[in-house]
């Protein structure tokens, strides 16, 4: 587990540098106010399922307080919070370690969705936000869907493997 778990976070840090530094030049400036893609989750929703809740929970939760300290600032622990919860909620419900690609694309989905509405709730509950869920669910939540679908997508093969790779190892090593 040691050298692919490194590499898995690793991978997660690339990620979240790409995320916000990459990405923004690739979006339209229309649409930097309406979406803000989170690929690190889309990324942990895949350890989630494939690999361990357990370890989601602790990546979603180091990840989110990063993601929180970096881009957030109101307040620390919402994306914390949001995201180690909705990734050990969905590794409880997907529990399959050969998950089919439509299985992990609507786990995708409603992670997505979940994740920005638990975000939502926090920000009405803390009067930061004045919108309507409706208003946000059509301004920013359907498009993040969309970005986090066909993120999913392109990253299926390559991350489903490298993490049933380490679930197989892992399983080695402690039956020896």
């Amino acid at each position: 587990m040691k050298m692919r778990g490194q590499v898995l976070i690793l991978l997660l840090f690339v990620v979240f540098i790409a995320e916000g530094t990459i990405l923004p030049w690739l979006l339209p400036d229309s649409w930097h106010s309406r979406m803000v893609p989170n690929f690190v989750y889309v990324v942990i929703l895949f350890v989630s399922v494939y690999y361990s809740r357990h370890i989601a929970l602790v990546l979603g939760i180091v990840f989110g307080l990063i993601h929180d300290v970096v881009f957030y600032g109101f307040i620390i622990g919402p994306y914390s919070f949001a995201m180690g919860l909705s990734a050990y909620l969905l590794g409880l419900v997907f529990t399959a370690r050969r998950a089919p690609m439509p299985i992990m694309m609507a786990a995708v989905l409603i992670g997505s969705f979940l994740l920005d509405s638990m975000l939502f709730a926090i920000d009405q509950l803390f009067q930061l936000n004045h919108q309507t869920f409706n208003w946000a669910l059509a301004q920013y939540m359907i498009p993040d869907l969309f970005i986090h679908f066909l993120f999913a997508l392109i990253i299926y093969v390559p991350v489903r493997k490298q993490l049933q790779r380490l679930g197989t190892r892992v399983k080695k090593e402690e039956t020896v």
